[in-house]
């Protein structure tokens, strides 16, 4: 069949033509070469992050980043200090959510019918500089890798973080919310400064390996998500999804469960319970990628280079 246009012209930009269905093997690793690294995402608070570091040390789960999803904005600066610390300690990435966003505040729009493509931005110059200063209060505290899921944010992190008004070492860890699910769109992400992508979570095997191949940054996939982002659980997938996106951050999310959006004190033995099982859902995954391709991919240890762990010296004594 005769290539068109279009789609000569995608593969003279550098871009997959069509989704790559015979699952190439990516050759690109993360800096210290392993394969995949592991994240336990919606970890809110100090107690959750202690439950985290707990349970992975008694599972042998090489947690190497553990992300959350309130914002920065919803823990005190004793709360801040304190999970940068565990961070730091452990040689583990922590990655805070930048908001407020429309899907918080009084948008109309976020509330119809057609919400969800718009609750994730921020709504207007206010939120705009809300977020921002999300971020740089989360800078002030030592933590190094903030979730982002709006394209303004992004670019004005990056022109911030370039003039030096953000530490030169700060990451932007793309939220699943602001979806890149087509090559063209990872590049643009990239263009903009992120560091990793958060895809959504029903790309296909094909979608996945055509998005590796336009870009190098680690790609983000939940290998199990909470019902509000699919409910699917991956766990057969996981030597492919390793094998043809790498570098990749395992994620682990659980079924059966919606975001807790935002999180507090009010709730924190479920919260402290979900992270416990988080961790024992990702030593399910590894022991079956194990049994799968048996010593054929690598991971990470805390520590690691290229992790956004937290800088102890940033943070108060």
């Amino acid at each position: 069949m005769a290539r068109s246009a279009t789609r000569r012209f995608l593969a003279a930009a550098g871009l997959p033509e069509r989704d790559l269905g015979e699952l190439p093997e990516s050759p690109k690793r993360f800096p210290d070469g392993a394969h995949y690294r592991i994240e336990i995402p919606s970890t809110e608070g100090p107690r959750a992050f202690e439950a985290v570091l707990d349970e992975a040390e008694r599972l042998d789960v090489p947690v190497v980043r553990m992300s959350q999803g309130s914002g920065v904005f919803m823990h005190t600066d004793e709360e801040l200090d304190e999970m940068a610390r565990q961070g730091a300690r452990a040689g583990v990435e922590v990655s805070l959510f930048a908001r407020p966003n429309a899907g918080w505040d009084t948008s109309a729009m976020a509330r119809s019918p057609v919400g969800p493509l718009v609750a994730p931005t921020a709504r207007g110059t206010e939120q705009l500089v809300a977020a921002l200063e999300d971020i740089r209060r989360a800078a002030d505290h030592g933590i190094r890798s903030v979730l982002i899921q709006d394209i303004g944010v992004l670019s004005v992190f990056s022109a911030m973080r370039a003039s030096g008004e953000l530490p030169s070492d700060m990451q932007a860890k793309i939220s699943v919310m602001l979806p890149v699910a087509n090559p063209a769109a990872a590049r643009a992400i990239t263009d903009l400064g992120a560091n990793t992508i958060n895809v959504p979570t029903d790309l296909t095997l094909g979608q996945l390996a055509a998005i590796r191949a336009a870009i190098n940054i680690p790609l983000d996939v939940y290998v199990e998500c909470p019902d509000n982002l699919g409910g699917f659980v991956r766990f057969h997938e996981i030597a492919e999804i390793v094998r043809v996106a790498a570098p990749v951050y395992l994620k682990f999310g659980l079924r059966g469960t919606t975001d807790p959006y935002p999180a507090g004190k009010h709730v924190e033995p479920t919260l402290v319970a979900f992270s416990r099982e988080r961790v024992r859902r990702a030593r399910l995954a590894l022991d079956l990628l194990e049994r799968q391709e048996p010593g054929v991919f690598t991971t990470s240890r805390g520590g690691a280079t290229g992790l956004a762990v937290p800088a102890l010296r940033s943070v108060r004594a």
